[in-house]
């Protein structure tokens, strides 16, 4: 199969000016990089989603190849994939690897067709490391039987949800318009109840300046999500967000603050929040754990339905092709996408910044930004974040309210 070319559509991967034409992977090497193993596996199980959501990266946005592409995972596809993960585990002698299961809806799959998948991936990690297995749902299918089901995998359950009633429902849609809060909020409540608590992995969130940002917080917090990942649309220099109030305004840092203060200034930690732990450890010299800020390797692949091999779906939403690699598990390696240069830009920290970035003082903490928003037609991933002022403005107002704690504390002790 030759590179570059998407498993499932007739259309070439575009190459990106930055990394894939001018990444140089030999002096890399030579300088003694070397590649960060695959932590994470995201599965794709069913291609097709029971929503229309309005800034959905994978119907919505540039890259169209999930009409090429299978509707469901087959069995020799997952158990393909399974292989894979296995022999990569044991070459890196990794303790364990995460599997999550994606969609489209992976809940459209059914939970028969679940079952004999993680029964299968169980079958092969045997003996050879822990597998944590994880689904992320839109929450629609999401009823006490699937529940049920879902605990006796052992899968854990991340649900979609922004927040209150008509936050949600402004973006998250049936096809005919209808919006999808009243049956995501019977989900979580069963979730959060008792009997299924422990398979609660948390809620993420699409930030939407046109929401409450403390009421949101608050209706979310209302399902005692153990953690609540809060993301910026997916938008890009080519494809900016809305800024209504001007091009020099961060309305999305803005509620991003607005959260904070109320998240931190709470009498007891109420939930886990990442972006903002993130911040709160790399301001404090620590590292991160999220796509979103800092300079630590990622260390996630994507398996689509037909094998295919990609890097990080949010790619999607920047051009078409952008996140094929060429690869298939039912021919190749997870290895032999290490050495890929989206792969790679994603891995090397600092050296894959822009000058605009490595002289900036904050750096180390932003990172960059999430990569898929660097990204400019023309010129590729080597550009600050399209939310550059947003995150600058969370960023230092997390300095902000932590130093001064901290120097509380410290005329405190003396």
């Amino acid at each position: 199969m030759a590179a570059g070319t998407t498993l499932g559509s007739p259309a070439v991967r575009t190459p990106a000016a930055w990394p894939d034409e001018s990444l140089d992977l030999p002096a890399l090497r030579g300088d003694g990089w070397s590649a960060t193993p695959f932590r994470d596996v995201v599965l794709k199980v069913h291609q097709r989603c029971n929503l229309a959501c309005d800034y959905c990266y994978v119907y919505t946005m540039a890259d169209q190849s999930w009409r090429g592409r299978p509707a469901v995972i087959e069995p020799a596809t997952w158990r393909a994939a399974a292989g894979r993960m296995v022999e990569h585990a044991v070459a890196h002698e990794l303790p364990s690897m995460r599997l999550v299961l994606h969609g489209g809806e992976p809940l459209l799959a059914g939970l028969d067709r679940l079952s004999s998948l993680v029964g299968d991936f169980r079958a092969a990690f045997d003996g050879v490391c822990r597998l944590d297995l994880r689904i992320q749902t839109n929450g629609v299918l999401l009823d006490a039987a699937a529940l049920r089901g879902l605990r006796r995998l052992g899968v854990s359950v991340g649900v979609s949800l922004d927040g209150t009633p008509e936050g949600n429902d402004r973006h998250r849609r049936y096809a005919d318009g209808r919006g999808s809060f009243a049956a995501v909020d019977r989900a979580l409540r069963l979730l959060g109840a008792a009997e299924h608590r422990s398979a609660f992995a948390g809620v993420l969130c699409t930030v939407d300046p046109a929401t409450d940002p403390v009421a949101c917080y608050e209706a979310l917090l209302g399902y005692q999500p153990p953690m609540i990942d809060f993301l910026l649309p997916h938008a890009n220099w080519s494809e900016p967000p809305v800024r209504s109030a001007g091009a020099d305004s961060t309305p999305h840092g803005d509620w991003l603050v607005a959260v904070f203060d109320r998240w931190y200034d709470a009498p007891r930690q109420e939930t886990g929040v990442r972006l903002f732990e993130d911040v709160m450890a790399l301001v404090l010299g620590g590292t991160g754990r999220s796509e979103q800020v800092g300079l630590s390797p990622v260390a996630v692949v994507v398996v689509e339905t037909d094998g295919a091999i990609e890097l990080v779906d949010s790619l999607k939403s920047t051009y078409p092709g952008a996140c094929a690699t060429g690869l298939t598990v039912l021919a190749d390696t997870l290895d032999s996408a290490l050495a890929h240069p989206g792969v790679v830009a994603r891995q090397i920290g600092r050296r894959a910044l822009c000058d605009t970035c490595q002289t900036c003082p904050v750096h180390r903490i932003c990172g960059g930004g999430h990569y898929a928003h660097r990204f400019r037609a023309g010129t590729g991933f080597r550009n600050p974040t399209v939310y550059c002022a947003d995150m600058l403005r969370l960023i230092r107002h997390v300095i902000r309210r932590v130093a001064r704690d901290l120097d509380a504390r410290l005329r405190n002790a003396t």
